[in-house]
């Protein structure tokens, strides 16, 4: 199932019968792998070696009750009937609910929510008028940066939790599938989730209920009670305990098989959440670079992190020998699981205020109900500390360490560019007089800032006194929803006046959206490029006027500072061929962007033109400028494309605690040179790449 088509399958009353059940079909496997085989474990890692009270069998109907209404209340009741409807825009997990807060409230550390960012259709949002009490929760949130920072390490806990679980999940289900070997070749045969949110952008709610609701628990609920039946009148002569046990003896190897298959499927699932988690984690700054490979040129959001692949099956090897023991593997996973569980009820709490824009007593009762009954699982999974809960602890920390000295440093650098870059007049008083010469290409300098020029460009020129006849500033901007739609991509402006052919170009992509390859990704800037020149000259000349051009725009149209930055789509913009209702249009935003950029506007979204004449010798003459700026565009494609990139070393500045020295020259650096480096996530060719060396002071 393509994932990038999440939000087509968003809506069940679009979706026929057929399909919605083919879904419900499909999301047993990918969706419930990992809780359908629990039965294989659950008993075994509950009990100790034997049962105890055997004449009235309070222990095995006890976990039985526990189980069922376990079952009930956290996956049916709170999954199934609440934590699937707070969904960004058709996916789940944590950083989906991280990103839905982020929209809903200025809380977000990530240096990735511009202005300009606003312009995405994915943005608009129609909330009801908030409460006095929802908007108070929403400016205590606002106005203390140490709850931003809680609420960051929040996310990445409960991150680092599913990345733990992806861990613990692969080792315990076939450890205890093919556990079931020993007790068929013995000779005395009595002696030898969270994963359905995270997965909901790949099906839809309806899909996932339907499977759950008539399938999944019912199932589950009867394999446990035939467990617990069988127990209840064998363990007198039965010393281990364990699923194989109430297997009858005779289906015993076709279980077997089938059993092992089973956990294969719900690692497998496991394993991949793990992959989209880390990948969502990168996209948005908070994890080093990994290498991404989509194994499908038509589902995107199959992924495979060869990195992470071989990390997980040296640690899932290193767990199995060092425990060798289903109940210590139950004690790290469960406890794994509950912190997951509980990092999620927070951030739904959330949700419900400041998203849903319920009333907060509502999200009180949720977090109270959900909350205790977690807290008290996470407690008695915390009490197994020594006996191996301790492990996914300790992973947490290793990991939450790693993608918040990441986070932290990235942060700071976009800082120090912020700060230290150069103005428009610099840039446009380079020429001959001063020895700057314009050599033939496209020169793309890639920098992280919306507005300015990078201080990498300035120490490039100084260096190297020349840069390319076309020059293009790229920002390549990861956006806290799952997928930008590719009318909305591209985000094109002018840096001076046309003469002096310097453009910005803002490339924005959600956190689940599949990067380009270079051969496309120039082509398709080149072609923006085009359509915004022509868009830009015609509309600069009078010939199309915006119905919702304000007084504002005009007065800073003929500014020598940096032109409005235009959303160019998908659909060719004809200048000279506009039609007067339902064409293509200009669509003007009502705010400001960040420093000079002056507004934004639209090409490609339907909406009502007003068009006016031309007198035919400035017609001409304006098609001749038109096809004269285009034509030099694509002779500089012709002449080749070279990326400018930074090559950046941090160090703390002077002062600094000893801490904060050690995080970022030691952690951070290590990092980043033993991860990918940008230019191989770009995938620029080694001929193409232009290196800028940059010493940060943070």
């Amino acid at each position: 199932m393509d994932p990038s088509c999440g939000n087509c399958w968003s809506n069940p009353k679009k979706d026929s019968w057929k399909a919605t059940l083919l879904l419900a079909y499909q999301s047993l496997g990918v969706v419930y792998g990992d809780l359908s085989i629990s039965p294989l474990y659950v008993y075994k890692s509950t009990f100790a070696e034997d049962i105890h009270h055997s004449e009235t069998n309070e222990e095995i109907f006890g976990v039985l009750s526990f189980v069922f209404w376990t079952l009930t209340l956290v996956p049916l009741f709170k999954y199934v009937f609440i934590v699937l409807r707070a969904d960004d825009n058709g996916e789940g997990g944590t950083f989906a609910l991280y990103s839905l807060i982020c929209r809903h409230a200025k809380v977000s550390l990530l240096p990735n929510q511009q202005v300009a960012d606003e312009a995405l259709s994915t943005y608009i949002l129609e909330p009801p008028p908030t409460t006095k009490n929802s908007s108070r929760v929403k400016a205590v949130l606002e106005n203390h940066k140490s709850l931003h920072v809680a609420l960051l390490i929040l996310v990445l806990l409960g991150t680092c939790m599913v990345i733990g679980d992806g861990l613990l999940t692969p080792a315990i289900s076939v450890f205890s599938a093919v556990s079931g070997l020993e007790l068929s070749m013995s000779k005395d045969h009595h002696q030898c989730s969270e994963a359905m949110f995270a997965d909901l952008g790949h099906f839809s709610h309806a899909a996932i209920q339907i499977a759950f609701t008539f399938l999944v628990y019912p199932a589950l609920i009867l394999a446990y009670m035939g467990q617990a039946a069988y127990l209840s009148r064998h363990h007198h002569t039965i010393h281990k305990i364990g699923f194989y046990v109430s297997v009858p003896e005779s289906v015993r190897w076709p279980v077997l098989v089938v059993a092992i298959l089973a956990s294969v499927v719900g690692s497998q699932a496991i394993i991949s959440g793990t992959f989209s988690i880390i990948n969502q984690s990168q996209s948005l700054g908070c994890f080093p670079r990994v290498k991404v490979i989509h194994t499908s040129d038509k589902i995107h959001g199959q992924i495979y992190i060869p990195e992470i692949n071989w990390l997980l099956m040296i640690l899932c090897i290193a767990v199995t020998i060092g425990f060798r023991d289903i109940k210590h593997m139950g004690n790290a996973s469960g406890l794994a699981v509950m912190a997951v569980m509980l990092v999620t009820t927070c951030l739904t709490s959330l949700v419900i205020i400041l998203c849903w824009h319920k009333p907060p007593l509502v999200a009180l009762c949720f977090l109270l109900f959900f909350g205790s009954i977690e807290l008290l699982y996470f407690s008695a999974s915390l009490i197994k500390f020594l006996e191996g809960a301790w492990l996914p602890i300790l992973l947490a920390l290793f990991l939450v360490t790693i993608m918040f000295v990441w986070h932290y440093t990235t942060v700071k650098k976009y800082e120090y560019d912020l700060h230290n870059k150069v103005s428009l007049e610099w840039l446009l008083a380079l020429g001959p007089s001063l020895g700057i010469a314009r050599v033939p290409g496209v020169g793309l300098v890639f920098t992280d800032l919306t507005s300015g020029i990078p201080a990498n460009f300035s120490r490039f020129v100084t260096n190297l006194p020349a840069f390319h006849r076309v020059l293009v500033f790229v920002c390549i901007k990861s956006v806290p929803v799952p997928y930008v739609p590719p009318a909305e991509r591209y985000l094109v402006g002018r840096v001076g006046p046309a003469a002096h052919r310097s453009y910005r170009c803002i490339v924005r992509y959600g956190y689940r959206d599949v990067h380009q390859d270079v051969d496309s990704f120039e082509s398709e800037l080149v072609s923006r490029l085009s359509e915004f020149i022509r868009y830009d000259w015609y509309k600069a000349h009078g010939g199309i006027i915006d119905v919702r051009k304000d007084e504002e725009e005009e007065e800073g149209a003929g500014s020598t500072s940096e032109c409005r930055l235009a959303v160019i789509g998908t659909v060719p913009l004809s200048a000279f061929e506009m039609e007067d209702e339902t064409e293509p249009a200009s669509v003007s935003v009502g705010f400001q962007t960040v420093d000079s950029v002056s507004d934004i506007v639209e090409i490609g979204v339907p909406e009502r033109r007003v068009r006016f004449a031309v007198d035919e010798g400035c017609e001409t003459e304006m098609e001749m400028l038109v096809q004269e700026e285009v034509r030099d565009l694509y002779e500089a494609q012709q002449a080749g494309i070279a990326f400018i990139l930074g090559h950046s070393h941090v160090r703390a500045k002077q002062g600094s605690s000893v801490w904060k020295r050690l995080a970022i020259n030691l952690g951070y650096n290590f990092l980043r040179r033993n991860c990918r480096g940008a230019d191989v996530s770009l995938k620029v060719p080694p001929a193409s790449l232009l290196e800028v060396g940059m010493v940060y002071i943070v």
